[in-house]
């Protein structure tokens, strides 16, 4: 196993440790959750950057990254919705993000198996997505005032964001496989 797998694995064994911090009654619990979920999600950025800097990519990695990102975002915004309940806003953008990541991995998966991987590769709107998403995250599980800024709001603004992004992303995934499948 390499570094850039190792680095990965990192952010699937975050996710038990982000639980359990999110549980336990601790001091600075929300500069914890947030200063973990900022780690994994440099991470994620980390583990592609030098896998291919490293010409040290593989399939195993190709299939761990975006399971591991995917988990560690889902855990964090159901965290962030139990803390927060009745916030109806909250609760549909993790509705509809949580269900874009498993309809766009289900699709991903569905087009390999045809040989058509490509068609659903990560757009820029994904990366501004996930950059909006991770943001958003880091915010709300602070949910502080931090040098005069209200980074809760700022939070909410992001994943608001985010969700119309996800939104986005998904219509344009759909589309370019309707368009290959319309083809065969």
């Amino acid at each position: 196993m390499n570094l850039p797998s190792l680095i990965t694995w990192s952010r699937v064994v975050a996710i038990p440790v982000f639980i359990l911090c999110y549980f336990l009654p601790t001091p600075h619990k929300n500069l914890v959750l947030s200063l973990l979920f900022m780690a994994a999600s440099f991470t994620d950025w980390l583990d592609g950057y030098l896998a291919r800097k490293w010409n040290q990519t593989s399939s195993f990695g190709a299939f761990l990254d975006p399971v591991a990102d995917k988990l560690l975002v889902a855990v964090a915004l159901i965290a962030i919705i139990d803390h927060h309940p009745g916030q109806w806003y909250l609760t549909l953008s993790v509705m509809i993000i949580i269900s874009r990541e498993i309809t766009i991995s289900a699709l991903r998966e569905w087009m390999a198996s045809m040989g058509e991987r490509g068609v659903v590769a990560v757009s820029w709107i994904g990366k501004w997505k996930t950059a909006f998403q991770m943001g958003a995250i880091t915010f709300l599980l602070y949910e502080k005032d931090l040098l005069g800024l209200p980074l809760y709001n700022i939070g909410l603004i992001f994943l608001v964001i985010a969700t119309f992004l996800t939104l986005w992303s998904m219509v344009q995934y759909l589309y370019s496989t309707w368009k290959v499948l319309r083809v065969k």
